[in-house]
């Protein structure tokens, strides 16, 4: 990690706004933070691993049992260094799992083992955003301090119109710096 930045570990799923936490990459970087990247397998399936390493600086992580070198337990060492966990897109998906902790693979260990706040940005269809379901699961993880930044209406990937857009990247930024801010404070 470079030294004197914060360090964000910034979670990605597979929601098709994956494209989106590239610039937050760059922005954050910007900002004078140090971002590494967690792909879920799923993400994977979208986007190269290897772009985030180039716009980063840094390794992207992509499975639970990575050798690194010197060896380290990853989800736990990952868990430590972050300042923040940032998870930008967040599916459904994860959401569900966070919320019901089940931790399988390396983004969800990583969640569940961090003290940093965790920001989570949702990106989804608007119907999946607004079923009782993932709205529960939401309300069950603002209560127990996980914070979000809710999505914007726009063109979703079904090609309807509604809210489930994941926020603009400069958003993210603020909040992230908002809620470090906060956190610095205490």
């Amino acid at each position: 990690m470079q030294k004197n930045k914060k360090d964000i570990v910034l979670g990605v799923t597979a929601s098709i706004a994956i494209y989106k936490s590239c610039d937050i990459i760059r922005r954050l970087g910007e900002s004078n933070f140090s971002v590494t990247a967690v792909l879920t397998r799923e993400a994977r399936e979208l986007m190269n691993p290897l772009i985030f390493e180039t716009l980063s600086g840094n390794k992207a992580y992509c499975g639970m049992f990575e050798r690194s070198d010197p060896w380290q337990v990853e989800h736990v060492a990952l868990a430590e260094k972050a300042a923040m966990v940032l998870i930008a897109p967040a599916t459904a998906n994860i959401i569900a799992k966070i919320a019901y902790g089940i931790a399988d693979d390396l983004l969800t260990c990583v969640v569940l083992a961090t003290r940093a706040p965790v920001l989570i940005c949702p990106a989804m269809s608007e119907d999946m955003y607004t079923n009782k379901v993932t709205q529960a699961n939401i309300a069950k993880l603002k209560s127990l301090g996980f914070r979000f930044v809710e999505p914007r209406r726009g063109r979703l990937a079904c090609g309807r119109e509604g809210r489930g857009c994941l926020a603009e990247a400069e958003t993210i930024v603020r909040e992230v710096k908002k809620v470090l801010s906060k956190s610095a404070a205490t």
